[in-house]
């Protein structure tokens, strides 16, 4: 497998970034982490709860410096969909990591997600999802090595088609 020491997944909440991390990390022997979870488990509060109690600019903060913090090999991790909002975090998961963007449609998106505020999403104060969409999808483009179109695939499909790209 030609890929760096970890594989990074990136896209917008609901594409599946956990979902398919996990998988693809049973397929290859790697393991798996959620930096959303790493950063509830070291926060001891929900993402909602920080990003409530804390606001939006300290949230995003706070999801740098433990993103910055990840220092493993072998595994397959899952990020925040905000994570791209950090150019320091994404200059330290591209020197460890191949960058494969989860990619979906703006249509399908709508379809699988609805509650920003409780999933604690990243998000300003009056933005929509289809803003969200609008804003995040070029930062993943520039971020990502690889690019899946999730489309109407399921999570083994688009598992089977990373690790095509990474051999």
């Amino acid at each position: 497998m030609k890929t760096k020491k970890n594989i990074i997944l990136i896209g917008m909440p609901a594409a599946g970034k956990s979902t398919i991390g996990n998988l693809l990390a049973q397929k290859i022997g790697f393991d798996f982490l959620d930096s959303d979870d790493l950063i509830q488990s070291k926060e001891q509060k929900t993402l909602a709860q920080i990003i409530i109690e804390k606001g939006l600019d300290q949230f995003l903060q706070i999801e740098e410096s433990h993103i910055v913090s990840i220092s493993c090999k072998n595994h397959v991790i899952a990020t925040g969909g905000s994570v791209v909002y950090s150019k320091k975090a994404m200059e330290h998961l591209s020197k460890l990591s191949t960058i494969i963007y989860l990619s979906i449609s703006l249509d399908i998106l709508l379809k699988r997600f609805s509650d920003m505020t409780s999933r604690g999403v990243a998000v300003k104060s009056g933005q929509t999802i289809e803003d969200l969409y609008k804003e995040r999808t070029p930062l993943y483009d520039n971020y990502c090595d690889i690019k899946i179109d999730c489309g109407s695939m399921t999570a083994e499909q688009v598992a089977k088609r990373a690790m095509k790209y990474l051999s």
